[in-house]
C-alpha cells in the first residue's frame, strides 16, 4: 500500500468511527489522564517546596529532578515489570498486563516533568509575591496558593507537557500493559504493532489522533494565557 493509499484509508477509518480504533484512543486517554491526575497534586507540591525552601543538598535534589526528565520510559517499564510480576514484591496486586499497572507507570513517568516545570515556574517568579503574602499574615498554605496562582501558566504548561509525555510513550505501556487488544492496547503500542505487520492505515490514523491531541492541548494553553502584549498594554 502506497503512502497516499494508506493516508486515504486512515482518514476513512477515522471518519467511519471504527470501534477498534476509537477504543484504542479511549484506553490511551483514560490511562494517561488518570496517571496525570494522580501525579499532579503531589508533584506540584514537591516542585513548589523545592523552589521555595532552602535545605541541605537542595542543589543535588534539583539536579536529580532535572536528570530524571531523561529517564527512559522503557526502564520505568522494566522496574515496574519486576515489581508487579508474580514473584515481585507487588505481585499480589495482579496489576501486570492491566490498566491499573499502566496508570501507575504513567504516574511515575509524568511526575519528573511536573516537578521540574513547576520548580522552574516558581523560581522564575518575583520573590516579593511570597514576601507580600507572608507580610499580610498569610499562612504557609495561603502563601503557597498565592505563589502557585501567579505561576499558574507555568503549572499548566507542566501539566500539558506531562500529558504529552505519558500519552506518547511506548516502552512502559508495552512492558507493563502487554498490548492486549481491547484492554491495554494504546495509541503508541498499536502504531508499533500495526507498522510491524505492514498495516499502515491504522498506524497513520492513530498518529493523526496524537497530532490533533497535541495541537488541541497546546492551543488550549495559548487561549488561557491570552495575548501578553494586550495584557501589558496601557489604556
Amino acid at each position: 500500500m502506497s503512502l497516499p493509499q494508506a493516508t486515504h484509508a486512515a482518514f476513512a477509518l477515522l471518519l467511519s468511527g471504527d470501534p477498534a480504533l476509537w477504543g484504542i484512543v479511549w484506553i490511551s486517554l483514560k490511562t494517561s489522564m488518570l496517571g496525570l491526575m494522580l501525579a499532579t497534586p503531589p508533584a506540584v507540591l514537591l516542585g513548589y517546596a523545592i523552589a521555595s525552601y532552602r535545605f541541605p543538598a537542595r542543589r543535588i535534589v534539583i539536579w536529580l529532578v532535572q536528570a530524571s526528565l531523561s529517564l527512559p520510559t522503557v526502564l520505568v517499564g522494566l522496574l515496574l515489570y519486576l515489581l508487579l510480576s508474580r514473584h515481585g514484591p507487588w505481585g499480589s496486586l495482579h496489576w501486570l498486563f492491566s490498566q491499573p499497572g499502566m496508570v501507575l507507570g504513567q504516574c511515575i513517568i509524568a511526575t519528573p516533568v511536573l516537578v521540574a516545570f513547576t520548580l522552574a515556574a516558581v523560581q522564575a517568579l518575583d520573590a516579593r509575591y511570597a514576601e507580600t503574602a507572608i507580610a499580610l499574615g498569610g499562612s504557609r498554605w495561603r502563601t503557597m496558593l498565592t505563589v502557585l496562582h501567579e505561576a499558574r501558566f507555568g503549572v499548566m504548561a507542566a501539566v500539558i507537557s506531562g500529558f504529552g509525555r505519558v500519552i506518547s510513550e511506548v516502552g512502559c505501556a508495552l512492558m507493563v500493559g502487554g498490548n492486549i487488544a481491547g484492554e491495554t492496547r494504546t495509541i503508541t503500542t498499536a502504531i508499533a504493532l500495526e507498522t510491524s505487520k505492514g498495516e499502515f492505515a491504522q498506524g497513520i490514523a492513530l498518529g493523526i489522533v496524537l497530532v490533533v491531541l497535541a495541537l488541541a492541548m497546546n492551543g488550549a494553553l495559548m487561549l488561557l494565557q491570552g495575548d501578553p502584549r494586550a495584557a501589558g498594554a496601557g489604556p
